[in-house]
């Protein structure tokens, strides 16, 4: 079943399915590849960095007053690989990828019907296929694709990179916002508050994180001493974050409820 006109915007849409992934993460690929080996879509791995983007600019104090803790190495790296794809996108034939990493069990079906979707004819420029916390959700648009899936839209921080898809608009929305990194790429990309690009996903979820240790590491769960000269500064700015978090969340709340009222009249 092909998706419906409303959903392909009458045009035939490019869309490239890239799998980010270290070289040399053989047992990973060869995972991947064997769950993958009956898509009827074509996908491809796409080389995971392992050091900062040249483009961007590692803030370690700004990390430590945003995460209270400075970040990791392969945490720049995951951050610098996403980063490299939105470029990568701007510059393509693809008018939108989707963007998986190499630990995820895919349903195919679905991703191929994704696939034929015109996001930016949606008016959806970001959508999350995957997330890690239950964060709170409203659903935005029911059946979405198939019968009795959604698109919900998301409050507050849901994490994860490990599956979403995105248009030449939305990556070009987090290339403008993302060049100082301070944050995990996924707490980045959850702030919606700031960036202004709706955290939207698809539910029940197309694609499943396999359970396997983390290339990140348990480390950055391990307490750390803040600097008692920035613990002040990490204070205000919790506090300041939480309450444009909390102001954006009213006032989407109040957008959805005048545009189902509008809909009605």
């Amino acid at each position: 079943m092909k998706p419906s006109p409303e959903l392909t915007g009458g045009r035939e849409v490019r869309t490239k399915i890239i799998v980010i992934s270290l070289d040399g993460a053989d047992e990973r690929r060869a995972r991947f590849a064997g769950r993958a080996q009956d898509a009827s879509v074509a996908w491809c791995f796409y080389p995971a960095l392992t050091s900062l983007h040249p483009a961007l600019t590692y803030d370690e104090q700004g990390a430590i007053i945003a995460k209270g803790r400075p970040l990791g190495a392969a945490e720049l790296g995951c951050y610098s690989s996403h980063y490299a794809a939105w470029v990568d996108l701007l510059s393509d034939e693809a008018d939108q990828y989707v963007v998986l990493e190499d630990d995820v069990i895919v349903d195919w079906v679905f991703v191929a019907k994704l696939a034929q979707v015109d996001l930016a004819e949606t008016g959806i420029n970001y959508l999350r296929l995957y997330y890690k916390f239950p964060a709170a959700a409203a659903v935005v648009r029911e059946n979405f694709i198939e019968r009795a899936r959604s698109v919900v839209e998301l409050s507050g921080a849901a994490y994860g990179t490990q599956g979403y898809a995105i248009t030449k608009a939305g990556a070009k929305t987090f290339l403008d916002h993302c060049r100082i990194v301070t944050l995990p790429v996924d707490d980045e990309m959850d702030r919606s508050w700031v960036h202004g690009q709706p955290n939207l996903a698809v539910f029940p979820f197309p694609i499943m994180e396999e359970s396997t240790d983390s290339s990140i590491g348990d480390w950055r769960f391990d307490e750390f001493e803040v600097p008692q000269h920035l613990k002040l500064k990490r204070l205000v700015h919790y506090r300041v974050e939480r309450l444009r978090r909390d102001a954006s969340k009213a006032i989407r709340r109040l957008q959805r409820f005048y545009d189902r009222q509008h809909s009605k009249t």
